[in-house]
């Protein structure tokens, strides 16, 4: 059933970013431009150092082979860099992966691709927040009953709700504004945290391969993981938000308050007459998720020494499927505020019934 529940609660466009061959071609693009890097920091022949990066860029590895390697090795590094450097020569291959290590590379890669998953999740929150404008311009006047701790409490307007929806999605978009310049940068530290090449050269060289790669350049994070799990909270932030918009449109359509109707909804196999709020109860379910994911992410951050083999194994883990719910819920949101509507009717007859 891993295909169908995809269908229900996953999203194409994130779960192509963390497959096998976008992993590998982000990390074929991190050791293309580390070697033209070292060409402009002068520590390699410009010349020779931008042949042998187009070389790379033409290189397409064997995902069989590198996951026999990865299996082996624990990260799939080690097996590319063999690749690579067997595919160039010994001549040109000696410029592949130099002051670099594994987790450089995995980390960059990683983080290329995390950026393009901010990408995808920002479009949607705006989306969600048009078509939450759309519905508080056709629907806002409806007059609604007010709950707290499931208790009515005043009369107030769907404008009212709609506006409460809304405000977090504007806090998010600017959360990731904020994080966004710790969140994307390289990672180049060598073995142990510090580049091979030291001082002035090593410093030029990662300021270069942050420049080409179009990320921040930083200090080496390698056993700091704090950007990984701030962004994974901003992720966990995001569908807490659009749980909460799902949980609340699901309690506005029970039958007896029929506040709220999406225009689409799931059937049953015993009882026809029943339109179940199935993309308002995924949004919930996906908040849930995604907070336990965050919590894994942040046990990822206990890091032993300089580079722990078993916390960054659990951050690869932890980290794609809060990616891919955090696009998934935003997707969802965005279709249930577009075909939502606000009863007046039944929502008068609410909001009349709780002040009688």
């Amino acid at each position: 059933m891993e295909a169908a529940l995809r269908a229900l609660a996953g999203d194409e466009d994130v779960a192509a970013l963390f497959s096998d061959a976008a992993a590998l071609r982000a990390c074929v693009e991190a050791e293309a431009a580390l070697v033209r890097a070292q060409g402009a920091a002068g520590a390699a022949p410009v010349a020779e150092a931008d042949e042998i990066a187009r070389a790379i860029e033409g290189f397409r590895p064997d995902p069989a082979r590198i996951a026999q390697g990865f299996a082996r090795d624990g990260v799939p590094i080690p097996a590319l860099v063999a690749d690579l450097k067997a595919s160039l020569g010994p001549s040109r291959g000696r410029r592949v992966h130099v002051g670099a290590t594994s987790q450089d590379i995995v980390d960059t890669a990683l983080t290329l691709r995390l950026r393009k998953v901010a990408e995808i999740v920002a479009a949607r929150l705006r989306a969600v927040d048009d078509a939450l404008a759309a519905l508080a311009a056709r629907d806002g006047a409806t007059p609604l009953m007010a709950h707290t701790r499931m208790r009515r409490a005043l009369p107030f307007t769907a404008a009212d709700r709609i506006a409460g929806w809304r405000r977090p999605l504007a806090l998010h978009l600017a959360r990731l504004e904020e994080i966004a310049p710790r969140a994307f940068v390289v990672q180049l530290g060598g073995p142990v945290g510090a580049p091979a090449k030291g001082g002035a050269v090593g410093d030029a060289v990662r300021a270069e391969f942050a420049r080409l790669l179009g990320l921040g350049d930083a200090p080496p994070w390698q056993d700091a993981r704090d950007r990984v799990g701030e962004f994974a909270g901003w992720l966990a932030l995001v569908c807490g938000t659009l749980g909460k918009f799902g949980q609340d449109v699901a309690l506005m359509a029970q039958d007896e308050i029929g506040v709220a109707r999406p225009a689409r909804g799931g059937g049953s196999s015993s009882m026809p007459h029943k339109v179940n709020p199935v993309e308002a109860e995924t949004l919930v379910a996906l908040a849930r998720w995604a907070s336990a994911l965050a919590g894994a992410v942040g046990q990822a951050m206990v890091h032993e020494n300089e580079r722990s083999g078993a916390a960054w194994t659990l951050e690869w883990l932890a980290l794609p499927p809060l990616c891919e719910a955090a696009a998934a819920s935003g997707r969802l949101a965005a279709r249930l505020a577009s075909s939502l509507s606000l009863r007046p009717d039944a929502a008068a007859a609410a909001a009349k019934e709780g002040t009688a």
